[in-house]
Parts: C-alpha cells; sequence; structure tokens
C-alpha cells in the first residue's frame, strides 16, 4: 500500500466512523462493521457481495469514487482531535499528522515519488508544496470534496 492510499484510506476511514456516529435515535445505519449482512437473508443477489465485502468494509481504504467525501470537515476534526496546532490547509507535514502518519522528510520523498514528483527532493519546500496540491487534487479526484479556496 503506498502512502497516498494510506493517506486517502485514513481520510475514508474519518468518513466511515462519522457516519457511524450520528446513528442513534432509531435510524438503520448505512455503514457498519459486520452486522448488516447477517440481518438481511439470502433472498436477494445483493445478499452474498454484501457478505462478500464486509471484510474489505473493516479495512479503512474506500474504493475510488465512493461518493463525495468533505475533505476539510474531516480534517478539521482530525485536527481537533489531534490537539496540536496543525494547518493541513497549507501544509503536507501537518496535513500527514492530523492523519495519525509519519511525515518524516523520508516518507514525503516516498509520496513525491509515488506521485511523479519531477522536482528537487533536496528542496524540501518545494517539495513540500507541490506534495500539498497533488494529493488535494488526487482526493479530489477520488471523490473528495473540497473548499473551493483549496482547489486549483
Amino acid at each position: 500500500m503506498g502512502i497516498f492510499d494510506k493517506i486517502k484510506g485514513a481520510i475514508w476511514g474519518k468518513k466511515e466512523e462519522a457516519a457511524e456516529q450520528p446513528v442513534s435515535a432509531g435510524a438503520e445505519p448505512v455503514v457498519a462493521s459486520a452486522a448488516p449482512a447477517p440481518a438481511k437473508p439470502a433472498s436477494t443477489a445483493a445478499a452474498p457481495a454484501q457478505t462478500a465485502s464486509a471484510p474489505a468494509a473493516a479495512a479503512p481504504a474506500a474504493p475510488a469514487g465512493g461518493g463525495d467525501v468533505d475533505i476539510a470537515a474531516i480534517m478539521d476534526a482530525a485536527v481537533k482531535r489531534n490537539g496540536q496546532k496543525l494547518n493541513w490547509r497549507t501544509s503536507i507535514v501537518d496535513l500527514m499528522k492530523a492523519l495519525g502518519m509519519e511525515s518524516s522528510l523520508a516518507e514525503r520523498k516516498e509520496l513525491a515519488a509515488e506521485l511523479g514528483y519531477t522536482g528537487d527532493t533536496g528542496d524540501s519546500a518545494a517539495m513540500n508544496m507541490w506534495l500539498h496540491k497533488a494529493v488535494l487534487q488526487k482526493l479530489k479526484e477520488n471523490g473528495g470534496k473540497l473548499p473551493a479556496d483549496l482547489q486549483d
């Protein structure tokens, strides 16, 4: 699994957590860990597919284009939970830290290689700016919804 997949998985996983929490006043959960598979008998053709995908639902990674994901809301909540003063909107390091990921130079260089960075990885400031923009763009391409000020 690549570093971008870890970023995406962390964000989409937080979307799953957020989707589960508001379900309290008798509404049926849309996303749950393993409960929905036994609840539906094999009377529909979709039931076996749901059962087969139940283990995948436990993993934080989500399929590309799996619906709109409000990146800003998820990241703002992640920063709040982290407790540090992090500016994920401008910093790839802070974005990674907010998601509980390692943000070392080696990790960022690996992410840069994964995303096709052709600049000088020795110039970490330029690389970091490019990485931040590239990660946000890839999140958008994968179903992430970004505020206008973070889009190009």
